[in-house]
């Protein structure tokens, strides 16, 4: 017990100082936390703890959940269908790139996976940082959305593979998996025509004056709700989550507010703990042992030039740096990388050396994409 108060002592201190460290050392403030938390964790400061890894998944779940909030699906929807199919074609070159450059350096499969997958989820965390309504942003958001299903999808037949083979089973999860998102497709044209026709209960669920925080409860209902759901069908939780915030975003975008008051809670206290607990996962005397560093840099160095290479495909909606700030923007898919690293060891795929070099990777994209994104932006912007 005593441990575990200091523990949440730590945890405490590092909540209030990030902001301070990376004002001092002029370094985004996820960068901070997740290396505060290899720090301490390296020395034995932190220890794990099982609630602390329950609540840094929630956390997880919750900046997913915030990145489905961020998501105007109007404006996905109405995109340009030039945008669209850019933005299809920018996940098909990922995925050729990357087949190509793992031919070339005689990668493993795991390594190739883990290459071209986006996750939208640290998207959440730029837009609160440059605005939702940067045009670099906007279109990473569609072109991540898509980039995210896709990435989603290998994640699930991977797994899937890892636990029945390419067999019947398989087909039988992805079938799931594509049956659920073409429900979720036809609830949201049935609730879209709905609330055309009957437009008082979206005053009637979210009321503008309302003491009992009915926004608020309904959106963490609807938060656990799917959460549930995908555990029942055994599909990936983030998926379920980031849903549920594109439902809210989508049909009470009359509570202007209801952001800025979810987004305060996640990003003041569940997000960070969740970036010091992935700090926790690596430990940095790991970069010692042989070809830790140099896989994780080669893994590094690929996924972002294969991203920067692919995001001229987007050359007619973005500058060149915007492009550039785009691709860096989603060269940052921790979880997934994790997941698969996780995944590819469990079932041998990898040895525990590759496993770090994953880590390590998932690491350096976010403490290089993030401080790049921070150069780049100001002369984006000035």
């Amino acid at each position: 017990m005593p441990s575990d108060i200091y523990l949440i002592l730590i945890l405490a201190l590092i909540l209030w100082l990030s902001p301070a460290f990376a004002r001092l050392i002029r370094t985004p403030v996820p960068a901070v936390e997740i290396l505060l938390g290899s720090i301490l964790a390296t020395i034995g400061i932190i220890h794990k703890n099982e609630y602390f890894e329950l609540v840094a998944e929630v956390g997880f779940l919750y900046l997913m959940f915030l990145a489905g909030l961020e998501v105007n699906l109007s404006k996905v929807i109405n995109a340009p269908k030039r945008l669209l199919q850019r933005g299809l074609v920018y996940i098909v070159i990922l995925g050729s790139l990357s087949a190509i450059a793992g031919f070339i350096f005689k990668l493993n499969i795991i390594f190739i996976i883990s290459l071209p997958l986006i996750s939208v989820g640290l998207l959440a965390s730029l837009s609160k940082i440059y605005g939702k309504d940067s045009r670099w942003i906007e279109i990473s958001f569609i072109v991540g959305v898509i980039g995210e299903i896709a990435s989603i999808i290998t994640l699930t037949v991977l797994d899937a593979a890892s636990e029945v083979g390419f067999s019947l089973e398989l087909g039988v999860k992805l079938a799931i998996l594509f049956g659920f998102i073409l429900l979720i497709v036809i609830l949201y044209n049935l609730l879209d025509l709905l609330f055309w026709w009957k437009p008082e209960l979206k005053e009637k669920l979210m009321p503008k004056d309302d003491n009992a925080e009915q926004d608020i409860r309904l959106s963490m209902a609807l938060f656990f709700l799917f959460i549930v759901i995908m555990i029942a069908l055994h599909l990936e939780l983030a998926l379920g989550t980031f849903i549920a915030g594109v439902a809210i975003s989508a049909f009470f975008h009359h509570k202007v507010e209801l952001e800025e008051k979810i987004g305060s809670f996640g990003f003041g206290f569940l997000v960070p703990l969740f970036f010091i607990h992935v700090g926790t996962t690596f430990d940095l005397t790991a970069v010692k042992l042989p070809g830790v560093a140099t896989g994780a840099i080669t893994i590094v160095a690929l996924s972002f030039i294969i991203k920067i290479v692919a995001s001229f495909i987007l050359n007619p909606f973005l500058s060149k740096i915007e492009m550039i700030l785009s691709a860096l923007s989603l060269s940052m898919p921790l979880t997934l990388l994790v997941a698969v690293a996780t995944i590819g060891y469990h079932t041998e795929y990898i040895t525990i050396l590759n496993y770090y070099s994953l880590i390590l990777a998932a690491i350096l994209e976010i403490l290089i994409a993030m401080s790049a994104i921070k150069i780049l932006a100001k002369r984006c912007c000035r």
